[in-house]
């Protein structure tokens, strides 16, 4: 369907190619030099553009300005935001000022082909009313996945692919980042789509029944096999074996998983002679496996049978420009399985927040966030304070009992609030705080500076300064270990035991050094 767009840049180069990208994508694009003029054209076209593409940087009017002048008008059309610079800072200040989405330049057709898509399905007020449950049989395509940044859709691209043949894949990263959603989007493209697709978690199984459940066995192979068990081989014949967290499995196992590999055969306990079987295998591990490897914790020709395709799937926090737009599919997915009439909405607020969170959890820990604030809501919109758990976490951040939410200068990157001034009433959600929270003050306070020197103008002890950064790290990021011991470039198990060697006691963060 042609949708009519409106680029706002002032570089007559950039509109240029964005012209030229959004013909390609079949719709009609009009243009303006800077956002007065843009503005001018919205009101003009008012009710026949169904999106906006806005620079940030112009003159007359910059993109902050367009956007407040946008919402004093009421004009509800998704914005997506361009910006020449990445990172955090600006993905909240562009969903701070109420952009829907956010691309960074230059922009690839792959990323602004997305960004439209979303979009435009926001603007349509039907679909909006109207959101469709995920399915719960497990059936996940790639449409299904959802993804803006160019991360992803790298990691998508990488899937499909794969699904063509019967190579097999490793899907690496962390807990919660949706290995399992990918390995089912590239079980339903292949051809195995109508075959079973089975699951097998190895961290989770005793290591004595690890080899039963995976290849079975006979009935009276040993003490308390009542009865005979085919196992996932079997239960997978035909289609796609899912083994998550492979990394976990005993090594005694691990030398039966190589041969059904290599040989496409399985060993039943009990069995007499070995089965043949047909299985697409896909693993997943949130370890490195090539240390596991080192480690001797995973056979190495067991490692270069399975990772021939690998696929890295990078975390929540490094593709921040995801939140938004998974924010707004989990809450159209849960309003609409808690019977709610219409979406709740998200403020732009709401969105900073959860866009600035790093998300240890990943998208299972922000799908669980959404679900709790969808089933407590009372209104009709998710504001800051429908996630407090999330604003307690993040250093510089307040939730005021009446503004809703503000930023303090001592934030993970000191960021300032727009023009270095509270945001204007347009934004409901942002305002000054009342009071920075205790963590702020300190950090904000000059005497935080960790000296190198002591009284007596020596050099300190390495371990004195140690101990005070540690300290310090523990109150800035509110005790929680997971981000203290990632800020300090070290395991978990280094900072408990460096913790216990100088006495802190970790169960309470904020208590000054003795």
């Amino acid at each position: 369907m042609t949708s009519q767009i409106l680029v706002i840049d002032d570089d007559p180069v950039q509109r240029r190619l964005l012209t030229n990208m959004i013909e390609r994508l079949g719709h009609i694009a009009h243009i303006a030099d800077n956002g007065r003029s843009g503005l001018e054209l919205l009101e003009r076209k008012r009710g026949n553009i169904s999106a906006i593409l806005l620079d940030l940087m112009m003159p007359e009017m910059n993109g902050h300005g367009f956007l407040e002048a946008i919402a004093e008008r009421g004009i509800n059309i998704p914005v997506i935001v361009q910006t020449g610079q990445g990172g955090i800072e600006t993905v909240v200040l562009a969903m701070q000022a109420g952009a829907f989405d956010f691309v960074v330049k230059p922009v690839s057709p792959e990323r602004l082909s997305v960004a439209l898509t979303n979009a435009l399905k926001m603007e349509n007020q039907e679909t909006r009313q109207r959101p469709a449950k995920r399915s719960r049989s497990g059936a996940v395509g790639f449409d299904d996945v959802v993804s803006a940044s160019p991360a992803m859709i790298r990691v998508l691209d990488l899937a499909r692919r794969a699904a063509q043949s019967n190579i097999p894949i490793v899907l690496e990263g962390e807990s919660g980042v949706g290995k399992e959603m990918v390995a089912r989007a590239i079980q339903a493209a292949s051809d195995r789509h109508s075959r079973p697709f089975i699951t097998v978690n190895c961290g989770a199984i005793p290591h004595n029944l690890v080899e039963s459940i995976l290849f079975g066995h006979e009935k009276g192979a040993f003490t308390g096999a009542t009865e005979k068990h085919t196992g996932k081989f079997v239960d997978a014949d035909g289609g796609t074996l899912f083994l998550d967290e492979i990394g976990d499995l005993p090594l005694e196992v691990q030398v039966k998983l190589l041969r059904a590999v290599q040989q496409g055969e399985i060993e039943t306990i009990g069995a007499r002679h070995p089965q043949k079987v047909n299985v697409r295998l896909i693993s997943a591990t949130n370890k490195d496996l090539i240390n596991e490897v080192r480690e001797g914790r995973f056979r190495e020709d067991l490692y270069y049978r399975l990772n021939v395709f690998p696929i890295t799937i990078p975390a929540l926090r490094k593709r921040k420009e995801d939140v938004p737009v998974l924010v707004r599919s989990f809450v159209e997915r849960f309003s609409a399985e808690q019977g709610l009439p219409a979406p709740l909405t998200v403020t732009s607020g709401a969105l900073a927040l959860l866009t600035a969170y790093d998300w240890p959890g990943n998208i299972r820990q922000l799908e669980n966030a959404i679900f709790r604030a969808v089933v407590l809501a009372e209104g009709n919109e998710l504001t800051v304070k429908d996630f407090p758990q999330i604003a307690t976490q993040i250093p510089g951040y307040v939730v005021a009992e009446k503004t809703g939410f503000s930023w303090g200068e001592s934030g993970p990157s000191a960021m300032p609030i727009v023009g270095a001034q509270p945001l204007p009433p347009v934004y409901p959600d942002f305002g000054p705080a009342e009071k920075p929270v205790a963590a702020s003050e300190a950090d904000a306070s000059p005497g935080n500076a960790i000296s190198s020197v002591d009284g007596g103008g020596n050099v300190r002890k390495l371990a004195d300064v140690e101990e005070e950064l540690i300290r310090f790290a523990l109150k800035f990021y509110r005790g929680q270990m997971s981000q203290v011991a990632r800020k300090l470039g070290i395991g978990r198990s280094t900072l408990y035991r460096k913790l216990k060697d100088y006495g802190i006691n970790p169960d309470d963060p904020f208590s000054e050094a003795a």
